[in-house]
């Protein structure tokens, strides 16, 4: 009977601590107070991303880049999508896609292309024009008609948000360090996937095509990922960073274009029509990447 009653204790501790465990909780003279670090706190913490260990171009003994796609609909990639109402949670907590925008509105991250080989750089009116459709309806063009110049009220403006964001493009190579003697992978950039905003909403258009918004160089992001923190269902009074979750690789994906000869080609363009197939051509490039460390080894 102890022991049990030892073992409710305990759980309660545990859950008492998973409920409020909050930056600087426990310090809070006011409400405000809370998720705020002191000057001390900054001091010695050292919080930062951890610096990628310089790589020559020697020791790459082989490599491979890979572009892949994470879709927000599976369970095990739903905190890069959540929260997507952030009336009710704090300002370190935001949505991957809400985490990029605002740190490419604030001009920290400026490394911004409008495709996967960064050939040309991207402006925040061109990142801007993406987000946002302005209509004018019928009964508004009849009052320009009629010379009225206030149409306020028959203009409806249509935004892109976190909630209609459906998955991420990422592109990363994977390579041999012949000095470590391991297969490694470096994320080089991402890209937010969401239907095209001209045309979202509307009943008369198809909009399952899925474009990508813009593609952001990952190492120009990470600070503002390393800041921005993801919930830890486990305990929370250790959040987890998108800076960590990314390099750690903790998301599903499936590849969908790998360099090549054939003008770096989707798998989709040689395997046509089938979904599965497609699939599984997907995990027949990941298995021969794995299998290449492997090899490595076999003489």
């Amino acid at each position: 009977m102890k022991k049990r009653n030892i073992g409710i204790i305990i759980l309660a501790l545990v859950m008492v601590q998973i409920t409020f465990a909050q930056s600087n909780l426990l310090n809070a003279k006011k409400p405000s107070d809370i998720g705020k670090k002191t000057a001390e706190q900054k001091a010695v913490d050292n919080d930062k991303p951890l610096e990628y260990g310089y790589i020559d171009d020697r020791d790459v003994l082989w490599s491979k880049v890979v572009w892949e796609y994470i879709d927000l609909n599976e369970r095990i990639n739903l905190p890069y999508y959540y929260p997507v109402d952030t009336t009710s949670v704090s300002m370190d907590r935001r949505s991957l896609f809400d985490t990029l925008l605002r740190g490419i509105k604030k001009g920290e991250i400026t490394e911004v292309y409008d495709d996967s080989y960064f050939t040309a750089k991207m402006s925040k009116a061109e990142i801007t024009s993406k987000l946002y459709r302005i209509d004018t309806t019928d009964a508004g063009f009849d009052e320009l008609n009629a010379g009225s110049t206030n149409i306020d009220e028959y203009i409806d403006k249509v935004n892109l948000t976190a909630q209609d964001i459906e998955g991420f493009k990422i592109k990363g190579l994977w390579y041999f360090d012949k000095r470590q003697g391991e297969l490694k992978y470096r994320l080089l950039a991402l890209a937010p996937i969401a239907p095209d905003v001209q045309i979202m909403g509307r009943e008369d258009v198809d909009v399952s095509e899925q474009l990508p918004l813009f593609w952001v160089w990952f190492p120009d992001a990470r600070k503002d990922l390393h800041h921005m923190k993801v919930f830890n269902q486990k305990n929370s009074a250790y959040p987890i960073s998108y800076d960590h979750l990314l390099n750690a690789r903790r998301f599903n994906s499936i590849i969908y274009r790998e360099e090549n000869i054939y003008g770096d080609r989707d798998v989709a363009d040689y395997v046509k029509g089938n979904a599965l197939f497609q699939v599984l051509e997907s995990n027949k490039v990941k298995e021969e990447i794995r299998n290449k460390e492997l090899d490595m080894w076999n003489y």
